[in-house]
């Protein structure tokens, strides 16, 4: 996964910028929005949470990850993204006037990379609309907002819509793409013309633009994607579908094929006897091309714990493995919901 750093939006160097980390001169102004940009910014909240030291992903996203978590109902439920709360302990909040509230994690869900969090007491703010990136179109200037009201908001430019593949066993069919990348992007709003919040902020990428043309920037995950799942969010933790089958590896493409680039050590493929370095040709006999390829022939397979038969290139030779895949959530802390 992500390193340390990058999940926990650190900021980058060079920019002249405040101490937010947003360069001054691209703050929004206020009357250049047809919406109560204050209300809209105060319901982004500061994020700090402490993560046990025997966490399953302690040693990947560290042990203190810092981003930002948006208030989205009047029951205290705030959205943010999801590796920022996978196995958090303690969660603290902190508003545009740096007053700190507890929270604890409701859910995360690895499907679509939403974390939901709930406030352990009254936030005196509005909580932000749910909108859809459908209604984004490429070229248009949105805000980006970490907490910190003004200071931490930024405008940037939709640059691209298009489909994301993780190396972490993680896809989308669509997520947005924005540039200039902000710099505490872990969980951000990224808010619509109309006021709305339409995605979360995830990654700081260098490819925000498609193909070979390179761009600083960052991806975000639409919030629609938390339409289906929340009411079993909210209620039970996760989403009520079969896990998927998770196989501990982390691929990376290379000229349209996938390269296994690591392995979770006792995970899955690790058992199986799967090697970094091998170049996967093949899922249950049938050819696969890059990462999208590649999950979904094995997500087609069944449920978790379904076997997943690989064909893999190594050291000149053709080797079938069969992979007993796994459900993730059982290899990680459950979040202390009450």
């Amino acid at each position: 996964m992500a390193g340390v750093s990058r999940a926990n939006g650190h900021r980058f160097k060079g920019l002249q910028t405040t101490e937010s980390g947003v360069p001054e001169k691209l703050r929004p102004d206020p009357d250049n929005w047809p919406f109560d940009l204050d209300e809209a910014l105060s319901a982004v909240f500061g994020y700090h949470a402490d993560i046990p030291e025997d966490a399953f992903t302690a040693s990947t996203l560290g042990q203190e990850r810092e981003g930002n978590a948006i208030l989205i109902d009047d029951k205290g439920h705030l959205l943010t993204i999801g590796y920022l709360a996978t196995e958090a302990d303690e969660v603290t909040l902190s508003d545009v006037g740096g007053t700190e509230y507890p929270a604890r994690v409701v859910g995360y869900d690895q499907v679509t990379g939403l974390g939901l969090l709930r406030a352990d007491q009254h936030l005196d703010c509005r909580p932000m609309t749910l909108g859809s990136v459908d209604d984004l179109r490429v070229g248009n200037e949105v805000i980006a907002a970490a907490g910190g009201g003004h200071e931490g908001a930024m405008v940037v430019s939709v640059v691209s819509k298009r489909e994301f593949a993780g190396y972490w066993e993680y896809l989308l069919d669509e997520a947005v793409f924005t540039s200039p990348p902000h710099p505490r992007w872990s969980g951000a709003a990224l808010i619509s013309q109309q006021g709305m919040l339409v995605a979360i902020g995830s990654l700081y990428v260098q490819d925000s633009l498609p193909g070979e043309q390179t761009r600083p920037g960052n991806m975000f995950v639409p919030v629609e994607l938390l339409h289906p799942i929340f009411e079993d969010m909210a209620s039970t933790g996760r989403a009520s579908r079969p896990p998927r089958p998770w196989l501990g590896m982390f691929g990376a493409e290379v000229e349209d094929r996938v390269v296994i680039a690591g392995l979770t050590d006792d995970g899955p493929a690790d058992d199986a006897g799967l090697k970094v370095g091998d170049l996967v040709l093949g899922v249950a006999g049938e050819p696969v091309g890059g990462l999208s390829d590649f999950y979904r022939a094995v997500w087609a397979l069944g449920p978790a714990g379904v076997e997943v038969p690989l064909d893999v290139y190594r050291d000149g030779e053709l080797v079938h493995v069969a992979v007993r895949s796994a459900d993730r959530r059982t290899f990680l802390k459950t979040p202390n919901r009450h």
